[in-house]
């Protein structure tokens, strides 16, 4: 019982694993065709975000490992396998649920991050990408990695899912989180700067947190930002940060507040 856990771990870490790579590096090659030159110096940085990127995919694995081990061995959790189980109507509210949650969830603990001892603590691994590249989604110190990893698994013991509904879940996970950090806005003008726009997350939006740091913190919504008043609209790809800020980052502090 105990090496059929271990197995499962090891099997969902390669797979997160896999999936940062063929996902950030799809868009990274995207990126080099649409956009030539934009990543070029960067090669140290994005080494950099790969790695750290690497030991977020084993920390994620390991209680998605260990949930999948307990709904295939033991039926726990409220995934399903049975399109009767639950009505039709269930199978687009439950991916909304999640999101909702998901994005809940990140906007809070991402903005705690933000204050001085947590931001030196873990969150300035992930904004020494000055600016990011797509290979920058899940470069985490360990500390946040595992405040990211807890909350999908904790919800499938909550809400009924099905397993197909799941997997939309962590596509879209996937891809806005590539996506947001790539350095260029994908999404046409029409959706980015129109109503819905007004409400939903893309690198535009992104791209201003990492310039700004103290707004922007959602993940797939503007509800939390706009209703809180950390919404500072939509930002510019446009090479802005001085090296003195890069490296100020990088040490562990964040502009404004004291290392």
């Amino acid at each position: 019982m105990l090496l059929a856990a271990i197995l499962s771990v090891v099997a969902m870490t390669l797979i997160v694993g896999l999936r940062y790579l063929i996902v950030s590096g799809a868009f990274a090659f995207a990126t080099g065709r649409r956009h030539p030159g934009l990543y070029a110096g960067r090669r140290a940085q994005i080494a950099r975000e790969i790695g750290w990127s690497l030991a977020s995919a084993a920390i994620y694995g390991i209680p998605a490992g260990i949930v999948a081990w307990g709904w295939r061995e033991h039926g726990w959790t409220r995934i399903y396998e049975d399109a009767g189980a639950m009505p039709l109507w269930w199978w687009p509210v439950s991916i909304l649920l999640y999101l909702l949650a998901h994005d809940t969830w990140f906007y809070w603990t991402h903005r705690a991050m933000h204050a001085p001892r947590l931001f030196r603590i873990a969150h300035a691994v992930h904004h020494a990408s000055r600016p990011p590249t797509a290979w920058a989604a899940m470069s985490f110190h360990p500390w946040e990695a595992i405040t990211g990893a807890l909350l999908i698994p904790a919800l499938v013991f909550l809400i009924p899912i099905h397993v197909a509904a799941l997997g939309v879940v962590l596509a879209i996970m996937t891809i806005m989180g590539v996506t947001n950090h790539m350095g260029w806005e994908m999404f046409p003008a029409w959706l980015v700067h129109g109503p819905m726009g007004r409400w939903l997350i893309t690198a535009s939006h992104h791209q201003r947190h990492h310039r700004d740091y103290r707004c922007n913190y959602g993940l797939y919504f503007r509800f939390w930002d706009r209703l809180c008043g950390t919404d500072k609209g939509l930002g510019s790809f446009a090479p802005h940060v001085p090296r003195a800020a890069r490296a100020h980052a990088a040490a562990g502090g964040e502009p404004g507040h004291a290392a």
